[in-house]
């Protein structure tokens, strides 16, 4: 499916050039192809397969139905049957549908549903402006239309802390019997894996099949170290526990994602932009600030993408530049609650933060990790008994956190 060589393919102009074939990406292409199947689409993905090796869920009520549309003809993992949470002073069952889909399985469904000469894979961009893409081996790709969809960097002009993670799929010789996801296991110990103190602590659990688990160690955490080693050894110790320790790998992720708390986005937008490209995915910016959640506003935004797709690529560019402020402003709210989370909590102490979160109605945590919380949700959200004191909360209103800057390591693998 790699993009000929030949002087004639180079020469053609393409409706649209993605650089990128992640999530945003892929399901930009996905809409596209779907909305103006007329269009002659590349994918340019530096990797050999498209998504690389990530694993993305979502809570059914996060998508509109024009959103589950698009993603149907992709496998997913499926719980109709809600989910649970576990705190160290309570369980809870939410009765809200959950799912989950693999890059491996995001990868055949696009092979399959987009036209063969679509993808791109293999291949790095090595220029992109507005009207093509360069590669790495001298060749353009012309297009009337350039995305970029290329992955997040650390930027000094935004701000926060960090999610860490290391998630593990284990196949088991006997069935594990559990019965819906754990979304939030923080009955865990709440130190950080690297001894500097402690961090928001869980255990996310999937249950893919009666003999198939998916476990991933989460740490909100002030530094990006990923300590593979510390959290692997994390994970077999929790396995052990649930009798899960005679166990084949078949699969695993890491992580390193930012936690937004504030920033200069005019000033991001300005460092990101190429003139006449249109931005997408987190490097645009679209990301839930305070849980990384990716998919909702993927989905929203391969929608939209493929609605104007008649537009020229500058006002398209334009538009989605648009859409990023007004996606900053809409989730001010949710980089005010990481302010609490990283200054107003001490890090081992971060988890009741999430314990009292996780009392609130049901239809208000619904409307919060799809970003759509209302005024009424905000006050619910900060009345009452507070987790953090009052004058430290204050303290924390003020504050932006440490700049997201590109030069810290972010990975331990000794």
């Amino acid at each position: 499916m790699n993009d000929s060589k030949s002087p004639g393919a180079q020469a053609q102009t393409h409706d649209v050039a993605i650089v990128g074939g992640g999530l945003a990406g892929g399901l930009i292409a996905l809409a596209l192809h779907r909305a103006r199947p007329e269009f002659r689409i590349r994918v340019i993905e530096g990797g050999k397969t498209l998504g690389g090796n990530h694993r993305w869920s979502w809570f059914e009520s996060d998508l509109s139905q024009e959103g589950k549309a698009l993603l149907e003809p992709i496998r997913q993992a499926a719980w109709d049957e809600g989910y649970e949470v576990e705190f160290p002073v309570y369980k809870r069952v939410l009765k809200t549908g959950y799912r989950s889909m693999s890059s491996t399985d995001f990868h055949e469904a696009l092979s399959r549903l987009l036209p063969e000469e679509t993808l791109c894979l293999g291949r790095t961009a090595t220029g992109i402006d507005a009207r093509g893409v360069d590669l790495e081996d001298g060749s353009r790709i012309p297009a009337r239309t350039v995305i970029d969809c290329r992955t997040f960097t650390p930027s000094e002009h935004l701000r926060g802390g960090w999610q860490v993670f290391l998630g593990r799929q284990m196949r088991l010789p006997e069935a594990h019997g559990l019965e819906r996801p754990v979304i939030m296991d923080a009955s865990v110990d709440q130190l950080a894996p690297h001894g500097n103190g402690g961090a928001y602590r869980f255990i996310y659990v999937l249950p893919l099949s009666s003999h198939d688990v998916f476990v991933e160690d989460t740490y909100y955490a002030d530094d990006p170290l990923l300590d593979r080693s510390a959290l692997s050894s994390r994970i077999d110790a929790y396995a052990r526990e649930h009798g899960w320790d005679d166990s084949a790998i078949v699969g695993h992720e890491s992580g390193v994602l930012p936690v937004l708390t504030g920033g200069d986005f005019s000033a991001y937008q300005d460092e990101v932009r190429i003139p006449g490209v249109v931005i997408a995915g987190a490097r645009g910016g679209f990301t839930h600030p305070l849980t990384s959640y990716t998919m909702p506003v993927a989905v929203e935004n391969a929608l939209a993408i493929a609605a104007d797709a008649d537009l020229p690529g500058e006002q398209l560019a334009a538009m989605m530049e648009a859409r990023a402020r007004r996606h900053w402003r809409k989730t001010g709210f949710y980089r005010l609650l990481g302010r609490f989370l990283f200054f107003a909590a001490d890090p081992d102490k971060r988890v009741r933060v999430f314990q009292r979160f996780y009392r609130l109605r049901e239809r208000l945590i619904e409307r919060f990790y799809a970003g759509n919380s209302t005024g009424l949700d905000r006050a619910r959200v900060l009345w009452g008994n507070p987790p953090v004191s009052i004058p430290r909360a204050i303290t924390a209103m003020f504050k932006r956190g440490k700049p997201l800057k590109k030069t810290i390591q972010s990975e331990k693998t000794a």
